[in-house]
């Protein structure tokens, strides 16, 4: 009988567990950005944001990471390693931007044009994530993406559009863990 019913959602029936791991990954999140924030070591210190961030997480843990189990700790941790790639793909792209911008024949670069694909992406999740990082890199904007993972693309340029979906669309099945 390891289980309690959560009266503040609609009646849902949560293990000890989960909520326990809720609020242990809110607390490491917490005291993560207090440390990051502070930068402040002293002991005294460290004291006080342990407490805060453990005073903060019994208070909001269902709000932030409702129903995470430990099967999604690895989704998480993908996702981590993706962000940096994401990043410094979207400062690659900016770079791109710049350099049709300021290039003498900029009329003749810049072409753009629409492209549609299918990614074979199944989770909704997937799609967002891939659709919005799409849009995050300048040069590129997700008009749609459907449910069955077609999507149409505005590029500025031939090299944007024939860069995807490729590394990108690869990128984020990893961190879902879908096959393509």
């Amino acid at each position: 009988m390891n289980e309690n019913r959560d009266e503040k959602n609609t009646g849902t029936v949560t293990t000890a567990g989960a909520t326990f791991f809720s609020f242990f990954v809110t607390f490491i999140f917490m005291f993560a950005t207090w440390i990051i924030l502070s930068g402040k070591f002293d002991p005294l210190l460290l004291g006080l944001g342990i407490f805060s961030s453990a005073l903060v997480a019994w208070f909001f843990h269902d709000l932030l990471f409702a129903g995470v189990s430990m099967k999604q700790t690895g989704v998480f941790v993908r996702f981590c390693r993706y962000m940096p790639w994401l990043v410094m793909e979207i400062i690659k792209a900016n770079f791109h931007l710049l350099y049709l911008v300021f290039h003498p024949r900029m009329l003749q670069l810049i072409n753009p044009h629409i492209i549609q694909f299918q990614t074979g992406l199944k989770s909704d999740i997937a799609i967002t994530t891939l659709a919005n990082a799409i849009t995050l890199t300048p040069g590129t904007v997700t008009i749609t993406a459907t449910s069955e993972g077609r999507f149409r693309v505005h590029a500025i340029d031939r090299p944007s559009a024939e860069s995807l979906p490729g590394a990108m669309r690869d990128r984020v099945a990893h961190v879902y863990g879908e096959k393509i």
